[in-house]
């Protein structure tokens, strides 16, 4: 469900920023840092990194590109 809210000048203007260098829409920027965000006070001994690779990590798994993993 899509729902209007207001946001400062300067949260848009730093969205459109990252937004443009990421390839994503202003929105789609600013629900990524708020998942990011989520995620980081839920478990503050993550690191930001760490974060950004679990959701890769998850988008593979999804889409199928992974691989088992042969030990030895």
């Amino acid at each position: 469900m899509a729902q209007s809210i207001k946001l400062s000048d300067e949260l848009i203007k730093d969205a459109r920023n990252y937004a443009h260098l990421y390839s994503r829409s202003v929105p789609k920027q600013i629900e990524y840092w708020s998942r990011i965000g989520k995620i980081a006070e839920e478990n503050p001994d993550l690191s930001y990194d760490f974060i950004k690779n679990i959701l890769l990590s998850k988008i593979e798994a999804e889409s199928g590109d992974v691989e088992e993993y042969v030990f030895g």
